[in-house]
């Protein structure tokens, strides 16, 4: 049977080279999360791409903006998504449609509830899901939940879903993409560690 249950609350972040947008939002959602020891030792997030090269250091414009973030890209190496990645995570968050797709056609009955696009989920999510959860991994599942149910009920902001590649664009490219992993980031930590959305998340000031 897919899937791993177990203690932890597993999200697996999707892309296609797992160089730049995924493990920047990777990396920047463990951070936000070990704000709290109890997120912290309930969580595991993890990244990987549809035509990863294995091994592959972390894009070098990624891992600064990740570091002004707060994030750490210590260590981020790719690896190539697979069905068992797939099924041992319990939300998929995808850097684009194509990614959300990857990942249910690898495992259509385990993904279909749990994959989306990443700022896909930040705007479908709604903290009224989790009312009464006092657990962070009980809160995250029912937020996924929520989510799910609500797809394609709101078209607000659908055509914004996807985050484009901007795997050697210039950093100012680079830098407008770190703000639109970081903005559904914030969303989904504050609902995960139970605080409000105000609608203030952490961005990157332009630079020349």
């Amino acid at each position: 049977m897919p899937g791993r249950r177990g203690a932890h609350f597993r999200v697996l972040v999707v892309c296609t080279g797992n160089l730049h947008r995924s493990p920047l939002a990777e990396r920047l959602l463990t951070a936000r999360l070990a704000a709290s020891p109890e997120t912290s030792e309930s969580f595991r997030v993890s990244s990987a791409g549809t035509a990863a090269m294995a091994g592959t250091p972390m894009d070098p414009a990624a891992a600064t903006l990740l570091v002004e973030l707060g994030g750490d890209p210590c260590g981020a190496l790719a690896r190539r998504l697979t069905a068992a990645l797939v099924e041992d995570a319990d939300l998929v968050l995808g850097a684009a449609t194509e990614h959300r797709e990857a990942a249910v056609r690898l495992s259509p009955l385990w993904a279909l509830q749990r994959a989306f696009t990443l700022r896909e989920f930040g705007r479908l999510l709604s903290p009224e899901d989790a009312a009464g959860a006092t657990d962070p991994a009980e809160r995250a599942s029912a937020l996924v939940r929520g989510a799910a149910a609500r797809r394609g009920t709101d078209g607000n902001g659908a055509d914004d879903d996807d985050v484009a590649d901007p795997y050697g664009a210039p950093m100012r490219v680079a830098r407008e993409t770190a703000a639109r992993i970081a903005e559904p980031v914030e969303r989904i930590a504050a609902a995960v560690l139970g605080l409000p959305l105000d609608g203030e998340h952490l961005t990157l000031e332009s630079r020349a």
